[in-house]
């Protein structure tokens, strides 16, 4: 019992980084605590519904061999703009309990918004490729990294490699649903910190 109670204890002294895992974002990778040192390609998608049967076949052929070329390579697909499902979801059960027929009808225009909102960003997917670094020389690893780039460019695939930036914002993503902030902060009240003060 007391031992649950030090861990508890210990958890909540965590830092968001801890908890998420992420030591450290540098200008090309996001360094993690266990996983080692993660990098980020960003690819283009195609837009497949305009393709013929034979030209699908022919950009999975690509992927498959990259992807034998390459085992470490990890695929993820994340939602790149935010998902408004909880929200409509609470508009929903607050229209349920709704007596006022005015602030009902207010509620149903602003389920009515998100719906909009949300038809127009449907299909805003991000498809990333992740390469766990382990245990490579520094000097390896830029020439590792580029190798992978060359061999997706040559199978057709738009790809670049995620700056610090884009690190943050795919973070920002996955964890918060956030895709409005312009600039993310590297530490909490950032913008707040005025030089020479």
């Amino acid at each position: 019992m007391r031992k649950q109670a030090e861990k508890k204890q210990a958890r909540e002294k965590n830092s968001t980084r801890q908890l998420i895992g992420a030591k450290a974002i540098t200008d090309y990778s996001l360094i993690t605590y266990g996983e080692g040192e993660l990098v980020y390609l960003m690819v283009q998608p195609s837009n497949i519904s305009v393709l013929s049967e034979k030209n699908v076949g022919a950009r999975i052929y690509a992927l498959m061999t990259v992807l034998k070329g390459v085992a470490e390579i990890e695929m993820l697909c994340l939602n790149s703009r935010e998902s408004f499902e909880d929200n409509k979801q609470f508009l929903r059960t607050r229209m349920e309990r709704e007596q006022n027929p005015m602030v009902r009808k207010l509620l149903e225009k602003d389920l009515t918004h998100l719906d909009r909102i949300q038809v127009q960003m449907a299909t805003a997917r991000e498809f990333l490729i992740l390469i766990r670094l382990k245990g490579e020389k520094e000097s390896e690893v830029f020439p590792y990294l580029s190798r992978i780039e060359k061999s997706l460019k040559e199978q057709g695939f738009s790809v670049k490699r995620a700056g610090r930036e884009d690190i943050k914002r795919i973070l920002a993503v996955y964890y918060e649903q956030n895709v409005t902030t312009e600039r993310f902060e590297d530490f909490d009240g950032e913008r707040w910190i005025i030089p020479g003060d």
